[in-house]
């Protein structure tokens, strides 16, 4: 891991349990999203940061409400629920990718990922939601898509979105080469 990347990291938990961030201090009435952008091959680095960020932030801020939601568990979960997981198996098993990504395209939609996003993130409840596997859940969720819906149910709950690959303020570069539509609502957690 390099030394800038370090340096990012160890930003992280006095930003995320500080007054000013959970507060939205600063912000203009700007919604309350960050991305934490980090190079691919980092992955396994960063899933350990993140646990180690849930176990701290107590320490720094007694009380603090924070949810982790892992995109990856949750469609998992969600098609499970819907009785859909098995037979997507079988689908990709038989026919492929592709043939799973179109049979996957309707219930997987980010207008209708999002309620069960608030339902796995409950954020009227908390102060602090924490998002990660953007990876994992690619192609069949894209972060742009699931960010630009997610507006609608979060409220003033900040929302930090940790993402293999690059955000430059405008546009998103998961594992820095896949280009995604311009996003412009959030902001970089730790430039």
């Amino acid at each position: 891991m390099s030394d800038s990347l370090t340096q990012r990291l160890n930003q992280i938990l006095p930003k995320i349990t500080s007054k000013d961030f959970l507060s939205g201090k600063g912000l203009g009435n700007e919604i309350a999203f960050y991305i934490f952008d980090y190079p691919p091959e980092e992955e396994l680095q960063i899933r350990t940061h993140i646990e180690f960020l849930l176990t701290h932030i107590p320490k720094y801020n007694p009380g603090l409400r924070v949810c982790h939601v892992k995109l990856f568990d949750m469609v998992i979960d969600y098609l499970k629920e819907r009785n859909l997981l098995e037979k997507s198996l079988r689908k990709q098993k038989q026919e492929g990718d592709e043939a799973l990504w179109k049979a996957l395209m309707s219930p997987l939609k980010a207008e209708k990922l999002v309620q069960v996003f608030a339902k796995a993130a409950r954020p009227e409840e908390q102060d602090l939601v924490v998002v990660s596997g953007v990876g994992s859940v690619w192609p069949l969720v894209r972060s742009h898509s699931l960010l630009n819906n997610l507006q609608t149910v979060m409220g003033q709950t900040p929302l930090v979105m940790f993402y293999p690959g690059r955000y430059d303020g405008k546009t998103l570069r998961l594992f820095g080469k896949v280009k995604s539509n311009h996003y412009y609502r959030a902001f970089r957690l730790i430039p």
